[in-house]
């Protein structure tokens, strides 16, 4: 096991961040809440709010419009080193955990699905482990993301450009758990 990177960030989606029908779907960040642990388990996470307790995230099977039907993606893992590199690319317009990532890692490198698919470990601050979990895929960019983070409209062209640059984990990466643990912002996070 080695470390990659400490938790910087912890956060959950209230509700679905894509809205509309296709082809006119829309990306809006706003029911992205930002908390102080996760409760994780095999069917997603619950962020814990301060001032509200816990609340369920969107792609956890239990809520009520849940967007994680087949249990394969109920959390998500992100890398500052991601959003850097987004940020260059879009501008000002993208802000650290804005494409709606559970767990966001400060990190000193890109990780691509290789890197990572060995799983990873949740470690407390002092070393002791938390959590593993599996790493079941990347998250796949889309046209509402794409087209919220260049400000509108994107010709067909251009967008595949873009889409390309999401891809491969730039979005970051689809976890499962196999049990249950709680994220802290601080902890550390290993790959197995």
């Amino acid at each position: 096991m080695h470390a990659i990177g400490t938790v910087a960030l912890l956060q959950i989606q209230r509700s679905a961040l894509k809205t509309g029908e296709k082809p006119q779907r829309v990306f809006d960040p706003a029911p992205i809440l930002r908390v102080t642990q996760l409760a994780v388990d095999s069917d997603g996470v619950f962020g814990l709010a301060p001032g509200s307790g816990w609340m369920v995230d969107i792609h956890h099977r239990a809520h009520p419009d849940s967007r994680n039907l087949d249990g394969q993606h109920g959390i998500s893992l992100g890398f500052t080193t991601h959003y850097r590199a987004m940020r260059e690319r879009f501008g000002g317009r993208i802000e650290l955990g804005c494409a709606g990532e559970n767990i966001i890692v400060e990190a000193t490198r890109r990780f691509a699905i290789a890197d990572l698919e060995p799983g990873v470990a949740i470690l407390a601050p002092d070393g002791s482990e938390r959590l593993r979990l599996t790493v079941l895929d990347v998250a796949s960019p889309c046209r509402p993301f794409t087209g919220w983070a260049v400000g509108g409209i994107v010709e067909s062209d251009v967008l595949k450009s873009h889409l390309q640059f999401l891809d491969g984990g730039m979005r970051g990466f689809l976890l499962g758990a196999d049990a249950t643990g709680i994220v802290a912002v601080g902890d550390q996070v290993a790959v197995l």
